[in-house]
C-alpha cells in the first residue's frame, strides 16, 4: 500500500483539466474558499474519501490513452507529499503531470522554508494554474482557466528563470511532455 492521500473525487479521462487526456484527481481541503468555486465541496479538511498514490498510478498506467494527470481541488498543496511522489511516479511512467492551485507560483516559492513539500510537488509538475479563482474576472474563454487572474505557466521554465513563465498557447502540444 502507497502513500495515503484524502480525496475528493477522480475523473478517469478528462480533456478539460488540462493538455490531452488526463486523470485528474480531486484532493479534499481547502484553505482559500474563492467565491464562486465550482468545487465548494472540497473546502472541508476532514475525510472524505481515502486514496493510495500506488493504487491511483496503477490505474493510470493501464490506461494507453492517458497523457497526464492532473491535481485539482479542494488545494492540491496541501498534500503536497503524497501528491509529489505520484507525481515523480507519474513521470516515471512517461505521464506528465498538471496542478492546479489557489496559490500563486511566487507565493508557492516564497514558502520553500517553511513547507519544502511545496518545492517537491511544484519541481514534479509540468503545468500550474495558479492564483485564487475571482468570481468577478471568470471567463469562460481561458484555456483551463476560471478566472482572467489566473495564469497556465510552464513550471520547468518558471523555475529555470525564477519567475512565472506562461505557457504559450498557440504552440501548445497535444500534452504529450514527458520527462523520461
Amino acid at each position: 500500500m502507497g502513500t495515503k492521500l484524502n480525496l475528493s473525487g477522480v475523473v478517469s479521462e478528462s480533456i478539460v483539466d488540462g493538455p490531452g487526456i488526463r486523470m485528474t484527481i480531486f484532493t479534499q481541503g481547502c484553505p482559500h474558499h474563492c467565491k464562486g468555486c465550482h468545487n465548494p465541496e472540497t473546502w472541508a479538511f476532514e475525510p472524505r474519501h481515502p486514496g493510495d498514490v500506488d493504487k491511483i498510478l496503477a490505474i493510470a498506467v493501464k490506461n494507453p490513452i492517458l497523457q497526464g494527470l492532473t491535481f485539482s481541488g479542494g488545494e492540491p498543496f496541501c498534500q503536497a507529499e503524497a501528491l509529489a511522489e505520484l507525481a515523480e511516479k507519474c513521470h516515471e511512467n512517461g505521464l506528465n503531470v498538471m496542478s492546479y492551485t489557489g496559490y500563486t507560483f511566487e507565493q508557492l516559492v516564497e514558502g520553500f522554508d517553511e513547507h519544502p513539500e511545496w518545492k517537491r510537488l511544484l519541481e514534479s509538475c509540468d503545468y500550474l494554474v495558479d492564483g485564487r479563482f475571482e468570481l468577478e474576472q471568470r471567463s469562460l474563454m481561458l484555456l483551463f482557466r476560471g478566472s482572467r487572474n489566473q495564469r497556465f505557466l510552464d513550471v520547468p521554465e518558471s523555475l529555470r528563470q525564477g519567475k512565472a513563465v506562461s505557457v504559450n498557447e498557440e504552440t501548445l502540444y497535444d500534452g504529450t511532455r514527458t520527462r523520461n
